[in-house]
């Protein structure tokens, strides 16, 4: 689950707190400049290579969920992290690498995907036939189109907006809403087809189950001086902490972040 405000804060043109879920025998790289890239900041896939979110010290970013549909798995589909990873060492716009991708999103299993070159942010889903160039304002995805009203992403989002209303952005108020494991009421869970069982374990902001969760919890906060602070918190079994990164840099200043962020929230 991705939840980001985008040029609402007069200091921070982008905010960024999200989950990665997936089970928990994959295997992953914890968060670290990447050899062979080394601008590039990110947590990794080792089964696939790719990664599910990252940042680089030119001020790119990008993002990736899944959106779930057991009826339309593709055997054989190349990675969706691939996306996010070619973006994040790619040199193309925000707009042109999305459009690249749109006549080939079918090639892949269902994705939404986020990316920002620093001077626009765009957002494609696979579902999608354009492009779009994301206007300011507060946005959540989880495994369904963007903003799609599932309890997860709206309760969320209203945090999230409360948390921007107080003077300064702490990471730790947004690992705080990370971790918020109360479950929906049945009638409020989306029906994805996956049967009530998993759609309640699914259900939480933070998922725990026997097999599959949340296994990363990580906050970017880019700055309109330029400062990126990355941090991201790993679980393991049952929720259970398997430790921490937290880097901060300063991108160059030839590469903007976001310019004209409003002056108020």
């Amino acid at each position: 689950m991705l939840v980001f405000a985008y040029r609402i804060h007069p200091d921070l043109p982008l905010i960024v707190a999200a989950n990665r879920d997936e089970a928990y025998q994959r295997p992953t790289q914890a968060a670290a400049f990447w050899s062979g890239h080394p601008q590039l900041l990110a947590g990794r896939d080792l089964e696939k290579g790719g990664t599910w979110m990252g940042v680089t010290t030119t001020g790119r970013f990008a993002a990736l969920t899944n959106y779930r549909d057991p009826l339309a798995r593709k055997s054989g589909a190349p990675s969706r992290g691939l996306l996010v990873s070619g973006f994040l060492t790619d040199g193309s716009s925000s707009g042109d690498y999305l459009a690249a991708l749109l006549p080939e999103r079918h090639r892949y299993e269902d994705f939404n995907l986020v990316v920002g070159d620093g001077k626009t942010l765009c957002y494609l889903g696979s579902r999608d036939d354009r492009v779009h160039q994301l206007q300011p304002g507060i946005y959540g995805v989880s495994n369904h189109l963007m903003n799609t009203p599932w309890p997860k992403v709206t309760l969320a989002k209203q945090r999230f907006s409360a948390l921007l209303d107080t003077s300064r952005i702490a990471p730790d108020s947004l690992f705080a809403l990370l971790v918020d494991r109360s479950i929906p009421l049945d009638h409020e869970l989306p029906d994805t087809g996956v049967g009530i069982e998993w759609e309640r374990q699914l259900g939480p902001i933070f998922i725990v189950s026997p097999s599959y969760g949340t296994r990363a919890s990580t906050v970017v906060l880019l700055g309109a001086d330029g400062r990126v602070d990355f941090q991201e918190r790993r679980f393991g079994l049952n929720g259970e902490p398997q430790g921490r990164t937290e880097l901060s840099f300063r991108i160059s200043q030839s590469s903007p972040l976001y310019p004209s962020a409003l002056t108020s929230v």
